[in-house]
């Protein structure tokens, strides 16, 4: 007989009390080492969590709709006993283990890309369980990036006094752009708790409640209540997790970013039939070479000579961050919603290399295998509706960043070459930017280098060769 090891959730980034919405295992099921025992759904993706061992599942102990974090309890198993070894224990010490998340392998398209997904996630108030010494992690540990910005100083209740919230609590309050002084916390000696700033909002958005946002005060209208029904038969079909969170973060972009649009057309007549004629060499190392493989190392050309467009504001709004890194957002549509990987590092890989990594990347978004800190880091999201259609349109932008360029399709123009008409393939390309940090004269010089980064030679690089 099997020895008896908890099966916990394993390191899932900065997530809390995520949601069970499957399980997938039942009591006396065998499993083996990889076996799939949950899918869990967070605020901008879904996961599966696999597990570390094999052997029969004694009990199971969640159910959908539960709350987990790093660390809760999802089943009991009777291990193999020749697996004893294969897990290392979930002390408090192996929380704290630098080893490597493990690589997915996949492959597919990511050029039909959709419009941005939602921002960074917020934490919870809540804190982890404590982990058993005979307990087994489900997936290694992953180092926790440290945190890059500083919260802003809490502004002061009536009588002097700062409300009682952690930082966690804090950076959801701004990201949402709620005044935590207004908040009424239901805490032990009133102190905020996340449900608090939900219930807020909630509150908000119903009318009953102002949001705060920087230097303004928006009162939100309730929608007035129609009856469909009356007009005729409806289905009434609930929206997904993902489709909610991102309705609610694209909702206050809008409403706290001044968006601006510029709109350009880049000639890519050149660009084009280079790929084409490196489709083949390509294919030899595995890829499929798209377009936007050689957009993404032209964004990173024109971020390079125009560091503020990768910039992010620190939550006081005085100050730019300024990165030094060139991670890519990639919009995906999938069935359950929008989502954004991020490409680290574009700057360092060639455009083949770019190609597999979007198509494993966006493969696995649409079988919701992606890991949070994959949609995390990005300093610019590229959104391309290209292979869908279109001529113009306006992406929002997805905070923490402070610009996203979208891309149409391309298409065959007559132009004026030499006193001749001539035909050329141009591209046309969609720039929204935060006017907070880039004004209309460098986004035009933005879009204008950008255009020539696509039409210059030295981005024609042969492709063949190993990767």
């Amino acid at each position: 007989m099997g020895v008896e090891k908890e099966v916990r959730v394993p390191d899932i980034g900065d997530f809390e009390n995520v949601e069970v919405i499957e399980v997938l295992v039942s009591a006396g099921d065998e499993i083996s080492v990889e076996t799939s025992l949950v899918t869990l759904e967070s605020d901008k993706a879904t996961m599966e969590v696999p597990s570390p061992l094999a052997g029969t599942v004694r009990e199971v102990r969640v159910s959908v709709g539960d709350a987990v974090s790093e660390g809760s309890v999802l089943l009991v198993l009777d291990a193999a006993a020749e697996a004893d070894d294969a897990g290392e224990p979930a002390s408090d010490a192996a929380s704290e283990s630098e080893s490597e998340q493990p690589a997915s392998d996949a492959a597919a398209e990511a050029d039909d890309a959709g419009e941005p997904a939602s921002g960074d996630a917020s934490e919870s108030e809540s804190e982890q369980p404590a982990s058993d010494a005979e307990s087994v992690a489900a997936a290694p540990a992953r180092r926790a990036e440290p945190e890059r910005t500083r919260s802003a100083p809490p502004r002061r209740r009536r009588g002097g006094l700062p409300p009682h919230a952690s930082p966690s609590v804090r950076r959801l309050a701004r990201e949402l752009g709620v005044d935590i002084s207004l908040v009424r916390g239901s805490g032990r000696k009133q102190r905020i708790l996340k449900d608090d700033i939900q219930a807020f909002v909630k509150h908000a958005l119903g009318g009953g409640a102002p949001i705060a946002i920087p230097d303004t005060v928006v009162q939100l209208d309730p929608a007035p209540e129609i009856d469909f029904a009356s007009f005729g038969e409806i289905e009434l079909q609930p929206e997904t997790r993902i489709r909610q969170l991102a309705a609610a973060n694209l909702r206050r972009s809008w409403l706290t970013i001044p968006h601006v649009t510029q709109h350009d057309e880049a000639d890519i007549t050149e660009l084009e039939a280079f790929r084409q004629s490196q489709k083949a060499a390509a294919e030899d190392r595995g890829a499929r070479l798209t377009l936007l493989a050689f957009l993404l190392q032209a964004v990173v050309r024109s971020l390079a000579e125009f560091p503020r467009f990768g910039s992010s504001l620190d939550a006081t709004g005085e100050n730019l961050i300024v990165k030094k890194y060139f991670h890519i957002g990639v919009a995906v549509d999938t069935p359950r919603g929008l989502v954004v990987p991020v490409v680290r590092d574009v700057d360092r890989k060639d455009a083949v290399a770019i190609a597999l990594e979007l198509a494993d990347l966006s493969e696995r978004a649409r079988a919701r295998r992606l890991r949070p800190h994959e949609m995390q880091g990005g300093c610019f999201t590229v959104t391309s509706l290209g292979g869908i259609g279109g001529t113009a349109f306006t992406p929002i932008i997805n905070p923490p960043e402070v610009a996203i360029l979208g891309v149409s399709r391309h298409s065959w123009k007559p132009m004026v070459e030499d006193d001749a008409i001539v035909p050329r393939l141009m591209l046309p390309l969609s720039l929204s930017y935060d006017h907070r940090v880039i004004d209309g004269a460098e986004a035009v010089r933005f879009t204008t280098h950008l255009r020539s980064v696509l039409a210059e030679e030295s981005l024609r690089v042969e492709v063949g060769g190993s990767a």
